[in-house]
């Protein structure tokens, strides 16, 4: 029996197999990068949502939340392509309002306050050129609502003092 007629045939199904097995490489990668990320916007979300809500003013929670975010993001290592800027809401009483309303909402009423995270995640590091269709990076979005203390004061406006609140001393007063 004469084995001319296999000779190079391994090399041929190196050359046929080697791009496949490439592909599906790179798929399990971004496919890894894409739920390792999911799950660190989701964790962002929620952490945000959470410094906020033991803010006292709807500024201090903007900068808590962004903060909060941040932080999270940082340690599993993910950086959005475009930019962390959440977006925030609130709702009074079940009924959706401001991020400003919620924190001004009357003592013993619930309220709630979600921030939404939209992070793009970029591909272009593991992305091939010979594969078509292959996307450069995905959006993905988290969203967590955290209610605020029924019980707990409210800020009224500078130097106002209500239930729960301490009195402004700066401005010589108790």
């Amino acid at each position: 029996m004469k084995r001319t007629a296999e000779r190079g045939s391994v090399s041929i199904e190196v050359a046929v197999l080697a791009p496949a097995f490439i592909a599906l490489m790179v798929l399990a990668g971004v496919v890894g990068r894409t739920a390792l990320a999911a799950e660190a916007v989701d964790a962002a979300a929620h952490d945000a949502a959470r410094a906020a809500s033991i803010s006292r003013t709807s500024s201090t929670a903007e900068s808590a939340a962004l903060e909060a975010a941040r932080q999270q993001l940082d340690w599993h290592g993910l950086a959005c392509a475009n930019g962390l800027a959440p977006t925030f809401r609130g709702t009074v009483a079940g009924v959706s309002t401001t991020f400003d309303a919620a924190f001004t909402s009357a003592v013993g009423e619930n309220a709630t306050v979600t921030v939404e995270i939209i992070c793009d995640v970029s591909f272009s590091d593991i992305s091939l050129d010979i594969l078509p269709g292959m996307t450069s990076g995905k959006r993905i979005k988290a969203h967590f609502t955290s209610p605020l203390d029924r019980y707990r004061g409210r800020a009224l406006g500078p130097g106002a003092v209500g239930v729960g609140a301490a009195p402004d001393t700066s401005a010589g007063g108790v």
